[in-house]
């Protein structure tokens, strides 16, 4: 049975393995395409985590949590040698 939404209004998650490759030739790979999808990943996390009724520390943690543990790794040869 054929799938009733089409493949480009598809999330990633939804696509199947063979829909992959045309998938990926129609996302917006302009500037203008690549800076909207940050901002939508950006407005997701925000709403998810930061902008709750109960919000914590997680949120506003995760942030330099990304920013930490990709700089410790690449800093991880030198902390060998010491």
């Amino acid at each position: 049975m054929a799938s009733v939404v089409p493949v480009k209004e598809k999330k990633l998650m939804d696509v199947k393995l063979g829909e992959l490759p045309s998938w990926i030739l129609m996302r917006d790979f302009t500037p203008k395409g690549i800076a909207g999808a940050f901002q939508r990943g950006y407005y997701q996390h925000y709403n998810k985590y930061v902008n709750v009724r109960k919000g914590g520390v997680a949120g506003v943690s995760m942030v330099p949590a990304a920013h930490v543990l990709p700089s410790y790794c690449l800093s991880c040869k030198e902390l060998k040698r010491a």
